[in-house]
């Protein structure tokens, strides 16, 4: 299966950076991208400028949002949990709204100086929102004993800062407002090669960590006190997860917008498709799947030879949604069985 997952990661690679707006034909793109003697220019500068980029960032998006939702279902013991949920992907919006709406004061004009008003400025923006709702639950979580309780904590941050951000879309002009709606679509767009150097440093740094914890996740699913037994340290297995998880999340919304839905399903469909939930082998399958499914989405917002650019998060939604309902009545009707 896993060799299977790879061989889709490797046939959806080729395809994201042949299809879009332009139709390259593979005997043309496949040349361009291995540059080629003889490769088409003007081949070779949209694959290398624009779609290469593009789907490197899918692959990573996917692979980071994959892993951090396995490990937030593991972490809570929830199916509905996901990489969103301590707030992190909203205290990244609101760094972005302060930066896009001009209400940031001396942060934004610092915002500004260090990277420019423009795309760079609201990956700084949003790393800036992210990394400090993450101190915040960090900071917090160090005071509880029950993961159930950071949980509503981080429920809580999230609430509260969505709240913020409508405020300031309130009283902001229509034009700053829909730059941050943009935004908010997701995209894995405009991601340069100096913008994926610091990207893969970082999902790579974190997934390494992520991987390397998966013996004590694996006595976590049968509980705390379970993992307490087999000489689990709970509390610094359970920072060092919350931290990686965050970490994997700020890192996509700053460079992509907060992308729905992908860290929700994929654990699920990894979980159906490899029949364990160990995860030795867990991880590493999500680790592709959501990088194949990260790539189907992404060559799907490109509508092939339309011209058209949709945005990633409805296509991301209409592949997720199906999965959580489809999660939600198999446990609903696995407890009706063991019930009756």
């Amino acid at each position: 299966m896993l060799g299977l997952l790879g061989a889709a990661v490797a046939v959806g690679f080729v395809l994201a950076v042949a299809l879009g707006s332009t139709v390259i034909p593979l005997d043309r793109a496949i040349p361009a991208l291995l540059r080629a003697d003889g490769a088409d220019p003007g081949a070779e500068v949209i694959i290398w400028t624009v779609r290469l980029p593009r789907a490197v960032t899918a692959v990573l998006a996917g692979a980071a949002l994959a892993v951090a939702g396995v490990q937030m279902q593991t972490l809570f013991r929830n199916p509905l949990a996901e990489p969103y949920i301590l707030g992190v992907s909203s205290g990244a919006s609101l760094g972005v709204a302060l930066a896009v709406t001009g209400w940031a004061g001396p942060a934004g004009t610092l915002t500004s100086q260090i990277a420019g008003p423009g795309r760079a400025g609201l990956v700084v923006a949003a790393s800036a929102g992210a990394a400090a709702v993450l101190m915040l639950v960090l900071a917090l979580s160090r005071r509880v004993r029950s993961v159930a309780t950071i949980l509503i904590i981080g429920v809580m941050v999230g609430s509260a800062t969505s709240s913020l951000i409508t405020l300031l879309l309130a009283y902001s002009d229509g034009q700053r407002a829909q730059q941050y709606l943009t935004w908010s679509l997701g995209s894995y767009a405009g991601t340069t090669w100096e913008d994926l150097a610091v990207f893969a440093s970082v999902c790579g740094a974190a997934l390494l960590a992520a991987l390397s914890g998966v013996k004590p996740l694996n006595a976590l699913l049968l509980g705390e006190n379970y993992a307490r037994t087999m000489g689990v340290h709970v509390r610094r297995t359970r920072t060092m997860t919350l931290l990686t998880a965050s970490v994997l999340a700020g890192a996509v919304t700053a460079y992509c917008g907060p992308v729905a839905f992908l860290g929700l399903a994929v654990p699920h469909m990894a979980k159906l498709l490899l029949g364990t939930a160990d995860h030795r082998i867990l991880m590493p399958a999500a680790v592709l799947l959501g990088a194949a499914v990260s790539l189907a989405c992404c060559i799907a917002t490109q509508a092939p030879g339309s011209g058209m650019l949709l945005p990633l998060n409805a296509v991301t939604t209409v592949l997720g949604a199906p999965v959580v309902i489809a999660v939600l009545l198999r446990s609903r009707a696995a407890r009706a069985g063991w019930t009756g």
